[in-house]
């Protein structure tokens, strides 16, 4: 089996050239031409920034509504009691509740992708820190999972929202969509991804913010793009 996993991996190899920084645009052309897999694979971004994340001024967090979404289907736990409650079935919450998910999370029952709270539910959110935490799952205001707009939240999360945050090195990984979106739509995500990470750069970041920027796909080698072409990425005004 092992054999035959690497005759595919080198057959990927030999259609991309290593060594090379490939445009933006001929990067998001090619990725889609590298699917290997039998199920549609996520297209996956991964940069590394010249930050120092032991600084607190430098460690990113933050999140970005991707124009085409990212192709999963996301659940999403909302922590929120009466009308807050209403508002998130309303809006599309896939689980509501307070202290019966508290008590199911410390069963091991965690059958969400993303989680929101209410300010007020901190306090209870507080009893499954430590394992939410390790799995990127506790609410936080700086991705907007921490707000009393309990609709625009699970909108969001539910319609391509991508959170990010830097790693000990400065690494950012993150889906931005599937291989079957074609070119055109990785591209778009991934021009709005970037422009986010550029409106983020922290003021004490000095010298080449973005230091190497790659795709890839689940199963594909990577793709490295020109990180000088990923800097220049800014939001239209």
């Amino acid at each position: 089996m092992a054999k035959k996993v690497n005759k595919k991996r080198a057959a990927l190899l030999e259609k991309i050239e290593i060594e090379k920084n490939y445009s933006v645009a001929d990067a998001t052309k090619l990725i889609t031409e590298l699917k290997s897999a039998k199920f549609d694979e996520t297209v996956e971004i991964a940069l590394n920034l010249n930050v120092d994340p032991r600084h607190a001024d430098q460690m990113l967090r933050g999140s970005v509504v991707l124009p085409n979404g990212t192709g999963k289907v996301v659940r999403v736990a909302v922590f929120a009691k009466d009308d807050k409650a209403d508002e998130a079935r309303a809006a599309g919450a896939d689980l509501v509740g307070s202290d019966e998910l508290i008590d199911a999370i410390k069963e091991g029952k965690i059958d969400f992708d993303t989680v929101i709270a209410t300010p007020n539910m901190m306090g209870t959110l507080g009893k499954v820190a430590r394992i939410l935490g390790p799995k990127g799952l506790m609410p936080n205001p700086k991705t907007g999972t921490v707000t009393m707009d309990v609709t625009k939240a699970v909108t969001e999360a539910k319609g391509g929202k991508v959170n990010f945050r830097t790693d000990k090195k400065g690494n950012i990984h993150a889906g931005i969509g599937k291989v079957s979106f074609g070119s055109e739509k990785i591209l778009e995500n991934l021009e709005t991804f970037i422009q986010t990470i550029n409106k983020v750069k922290p003021a004490s970041a000095k010298g080449r913010y973005i230091l190497n920027g790659a795709l890839s796909l689940t199963m594909s080698p990577a793709v490295t793009m020109d990180a000088s072409e990923l800097m220049d990425m800014k939001a239209k005004a």
